[in-house]
């Protein structure tokens, strides 16, 4: 069954929360407490240009992801669309859900006037990397983060 993507609603966090922990490296990096998550929700939303995107079928939320539209002058003068937190609730792995929340993720960011999809994806998720390879994506930059 194919899922039905929408903007999130502050109700749907805790479901979020849970598709985020659920997850190899998000079972420990994840807390419990809603509060962060929630403030977190209402500043992205404020900022006009970072959604919370939520799939669902029937009442059930399967998958989610965070798609921020940025304006730059490189690449003469591109959009991009950043996407995180791509995740699919484990029941629902392996559905092709994945592929029509990347499809989605895309639409949104064409719409939005982009012409570049990007996201970072730890180098643990080998799953996570030959999906994106099938959906065309290239592994063309080196990530680094640091913590502050």
């Amino acid at each position: 069954m194919t899922p039905v993507f929408r903007h999130a609603a502050r109700t749907d966090i805790p479901a979020v929360i849970a598709l985020l922990a659920d997850d190899m490296l998000g079972r420990g990096r994840e807390i419990a407490d809603p509060a962060p998550y929630l403030a977190a929700f209402d500043a992205m939303r404020a900022e006009g240009a970072n959604h919370l995107v939520v799939g669902t079928i029937g009442t059930d939320i399967v998958a989610c992801y965070q798609i921020t539209f940025i304006s730059g002058l490189s690449l003469s003068a591109a959009r991009r669309a950043q996407i995180e937190g791509v995740r699919v609730a484990a029941s629902h792995r392996g559905q092709n859900i994945g592929t029509a929340l990347i499809h989605d993720a895309e639409a949104r960011a064409r719409a939005a006037g982009c012409t570049l999809l990007q996201f970072t994806t730890n180098r643990a998720r080998s799953d996570a990397h030959r999906f994106y390879d099938r959906l065309g994506f290239t592994a063309s930059h080196i990530g680094y983060k640091k913590s502050l």
